[in-house]
Order: C-alpha cells, then sequence, then structure tokens
C-alpha cells in the first residue's frame, strides 16, 4: 500500500532549498561543458528516492528508519515521529523525519536535515 505523502511547512522549504541547489549546479555544470554530477544533484537525486521508498514501503530496509523522540507528532501527541536515512556513511549524512498522518494511508515529512 502506497503512503501519501503531506510536507510540514518546514520539510518543504528544505526540500526547495535542496532543489534550487541542484538545479543551480546542473546549470552551472552544463555552461562548462562538465558530464558528472555535482554534490547538490547527487544529493535531490538521493532524497527523491528516499522519498519514493516511503512512499512505497516506509519499512524498506534502505532507509533505516528508526522511532525519534525528540520531536513532537504534530497531529497527535501521542503517536511516533520517525527518522529515515537518505545518507550513510557520509560526513553530515541527510535524514528525513516524518510521521503517520494526518490520516491513514498517510505521511506527512517534518523536516530533511543534516545528521548533527
Amino acid at each position: 500500500m502506497a503512503l501519501t505523502l503531506h510536507w510540514l511547512p518546514r520539510a518543504m522549504t528544505d526540500y526547495e532549498s535542496i532543489k534550487r541547489k541542484a538545479v543551480a549546479a546542473q546549470s552551472g555544470r552544463e555552461v562548462k561543458g562538465k558530464t558528472g554530477s555535482s554534490k547538490p544533484e547527487g544529493l535531490f537525486k538521493q532524497v527523491n528516492k528516499a522519498l519514493r521508498l516511503l512512499r512505497e514501503n516506509p519499512k524498506h530496509p534502505g532507509l533505516n528508519t528508526h522511532e525519534f523522540d525528540s520531536i513532537d507528532h504534530p497531529y497527535h501527541k501521542d503517536q511516533k515521529v520517525f527518522v529515515s536515512y537518505i545518507q550513510n556513511n557520509t560526513s553530515g549524512a541527510y535524514r528525513h523525519f516524518w510521521c503517520y498522518g494526518p490520516d491513514g494511508g498517510e505521511a506527512t515529512i517534518i523536516a530533511i536535515t543534516p545528521h548533527p
């Protein structure tokens, strides 16, 4: 069963910032005639893949999803918030924080941030 994703404003801002940097890097790379992807382009691709995996199967082993206690659930204070990997074995590896809801079959992206 595929989940429908919702976005909190912070998460949408995070996503748009990552996307904007990737688009700028791609434009600069193309002007210079380079063919390899830049780090911002690679990160944007990884973010999109992680979101696709979350939609398709939030328990996908590649996401390394686990409970995260330091953020409150935005809809139901007694329910869990999760963190899933976007990157691994990378300095400042990115993660996305999410929860189920607001309704059944839905998940809300809370934030997309580098791991401290």
